[in-house]
């Protein structure tokens, strides 16, 4: 089993910049890779990055960006904490969404959600 506690979310002007945490404990070498996705209002859960991580021990810190946020989001890792981070800078109004820890192995887990609110 693994648990995903998310932090970080809010309110924001466009331009502005936020940063998301995600801290897993549990099974850690259960997993191969973490990331976040984000559901905006009305539309499907979408990539926004994902990073190799855990159990993947061959492949650690292979990053993966949707297009959309690249050159401003960017995924890190911090191993000792067992913690995912996104850095989101220049945020805009089409950023706003919910946005969800995710890591993947054999089984997929899913953190509970952090509202991400850009305003204009």
């Amino acid at each position: 089993q693994l648990q995903l506690v998310e932090s970080g979310g809010g309110l924001v002007q466009a331009g502005g910049s936020l940063r998301l945490s995600c801290a897993a404990s549990g099974n850690i070498f259960s997993i191969n890779a973490m990331g976040w996705y984000r559901q905006a209002s009305g539309k499907q859960r979408e990539l926004v990055a994902t990073i190799t991580c855990c159990g993947a021990i061959t492949r650690r810190g292979v990053t993966n960006t949707a297009d959309s946020v690249k050159g401003r989001f960017t995924i890190s890792r911090d191993n000792a904490k067992n913690t995912v981070y996104l850095q989101m800078n220049s945020l805009n109004p089409e950023d706003t969404a919910v946005y969800y820890c995710n890591a993947f192995g054999k089984v997929n887990y899913w953190g509970q959600g952090t509202q991400v609110t850009v305003s204009s």
